[in-house]
């Protein structure tokens, strides 16, 4: 236990009130860009975000492709910001994720999606933002003030709106409904902190995040944080690819962590958790399938699409732990700032 709390703490504690908020205040946005995508029928759609709001994007791509069958691929900033060419993206939508909005280079691919033809829809915290200036609808996360440097709220409420959003566009009852429910979920899941976990990880310095459809989106941004907030390197991988290369380097005790969400993966991950373990590697997955492997408490949502935002909320709740029990300050990351603007 922390003996005083962090700021990122806070943040964490305070997620359940800020999708509350976005719940109670973004509904009108929400449903007037929903409506402008029916309109538009896209066929397909695309991404401008980086860092944690990158992994929105990703857990948003696999979302839409789930719900809809309608693709989304993210577009490298650079290629308006740098290189300065122009996409073709007539009939499409492009969603924007920032949660400052004030990044160069997420404003100028969002402006240049706009100028090719694609519906923008921005995501930030930030409604004045420069971002919010170039797109056709703007959706305020309604987060609140974060100061801690590492992400929490923002990202969950990024998720959030991300996922209303196409909730409301494909008129699904049955999501809208998970997604209403969340905040009494996230109440249960900033909670839950995982300690069998924290334990494990001991002075190890190096770790695997794994994750599959969703949850990879999950996992992406699990690897970040203890990156950021730890300085523990955390690799990525879906659980589709950690054994073709990567799992050479598990070693005896090798700490990994499986993020499942309740579908139609969980029994495919819960089986490569469990050969990884076998291979003496001390691994830990969301699932109660899992036979080798050390089952982690979860705040599950009722719907395999909104299961990936508690898991991440209770990462959240264990990584600050973790930062703190090796003396790091989780608000001020070295080298790191609050907003990173790039070109």
């Amino acid at each position: 236990m922390t003996t005083t709390q962090t700021q990122m703490r806070r943040e964490v504690l305070e997620i359940p009130v800020a999708v509350n908020n976005l719940l109670q205040r973004g509904g009108d946005d929400i449903r007037r860009a929903a409506d402008a995508m029916r309109a538009r029928k896209p066929s397909f759609m695309v991404s401008v975000a980086r860092g944690s709001s990158d992994h929105v994007a990703t857990y948003l791509k696999y979302v839409s492709e789930l719900l809809t069958g309608t693709p989304i691929a993210s577009i490298g900033p650079s290629i308006a910001s740098i290189y300065n060419r122009k996409l073709n993206l007539d009939g499409s939508v492009c969603l924007s994720v920032s949660q400052s909005g004030k990044s160069p280079d997420i404003v100028e691919m969002a402006r240049m999606a706009r100028d090719g033809g694609a519906l923008s829809i921005a995501m930030t915290n930030n409604p004045d933002s420069p971002l919010a200036q170039v797109a056709d609808h703007t959706l305020n996360l309604h987060a609140g003030t974060e100061i801690s440097v590492a992400a929490t709220k923002t990202f969950v409420n990024s998720a959030v709106a991300g996922i209303w959003l196409l909730a409301e566009w494909a008129e699904d009852d049955a999501l809208r409904a998970a997604i209403h429910d969340l905040p009494s979920k996230l109440e249960t899941a900033v909670g839950i902190d995982w300690p069998e976990a924290r334990a494990a990880l001991g002075s190890r310095n190096s770790i695997f995040c794994l994750g599959r459809g969703p949850a990879y989106a999950i996992s992406n941004e699990a690897a970040l944080k203890f990156k950021e907030t730890c300085q523990i390197h955390a690799e990525s991988y879906s659980s589709a690819e950690v054994l073709h290369g990567p799992v050479s380097i598990v070693d005896l005790g090798f700490p990994v962590i499986a993020l499942a969400s309740a579908d139609e993966a969980e029994t495919a991950l819960a089986s490569v958790a469990d050969e990884i373990a076998s291979k003496g590697a001390t691994v830990f997955a969301t699932s109660t399938k899992v036979r080798n492997a050390t089952g982690l408490a979860v705040a599950r949502t009722g719907h395999p699409l909104t299961d990936p935002i508690t898991l991440i909320a209770s990462f959240y709740a264990m990584v600050e732990q973790v930062a703190a029990s090796r003396g790091i300050n989780p608000d001020a990351p070295r080298h790191l700032k609050k907003v990173t603007e790039t070109v």
